[in-house]
């Protein structure tokens, strides 16, 4: 199935299990060719040494499906807005994870402490069984897997699939959140290594 069959595949679960999936959409940009004496585009090593500047939270997104629990290691997740409560992340069109979870409809975002850097390492290999050897317990309303040990978790229903270039804009409505209301440091990624937050 291509790329695109796979988000119409998710739209058609969602209004198939009844989740709104209509969206205000702004207007069109104008279109238009580009010129010879224009840049030519970003080269991406470039892009991706330059944006690695931005240092980040790490994530795992789990799911769980009749083939059992399934997940993968996010970077890109952002919170995006408080009424209604939603959140997003980005997920490559080529991920093998991605179906799954949008096969499932629901997703539980794990929020990695400072010291779960080998769990976010593990996850991050594709196609292997992320999930050998790790405990996880259900999330309270989907039952997508939460992950101990981890300072915060957000329990999501997929309403919206965005297309993003080579990735997937995939929103999701919180129906259950909880956190660590200990001293837990968060696990930060920065120009491809892991880190700590040190306060000032």
């Amino acid at each position: 199935m291509g790329h695109a069959g796979m988000a119409a595949t998710a739209v058609r679960h969602l209004r198939a299990a009844g989740a709104p999936t209509a969206v205000e959409h702004l207007p069109r940009p104008a279109l238009r060719a580009v010129r010879e004496d224009e840049r030519a585009p970003v080269d991406p090593a470039e892009f991706r040494r330059v944006l690695g500047h931005f240092a980040s939270g790490v994530t795992l997104v789990t799911t769980v499906d009749g083939a059992g629990p399934t997940g993968f290691a996010c970077q890109s997740f952002a919170s995006l807005s408080l009424d209604p409560p939603l959140v997003a992340f980005m997920v490559a069109r080529t991920s093998t994870t991605w179906p799954r979870i949008a096969a499932a409809g629901t997703f539980c975002v794990n929020i990695l402490g400072a010291d779960q850097g080998p769990l976010c390492r593990a996850f991050a290999v594709s196609g292997a069984d992320k999930f050998a050897g790790v405990e996880w317990s259900p999330a309270p309303v989907t039952g997508a897997p939460r992950l101990p040990g981890s300072p915060a978790w957000i329990d999501c229903a997929i309403t919206a699939v965005h297309t993003g270039g080579d990735h997937l804009v995939v929103v999701g409505r919180v129906e259950a959140l909880g956190a660590d209301d200990g001293d837990a440091e968060p696990l930060l990624f920065h120009r491809g290594r892991f880190g700590r937050f040190s306060g000032a």
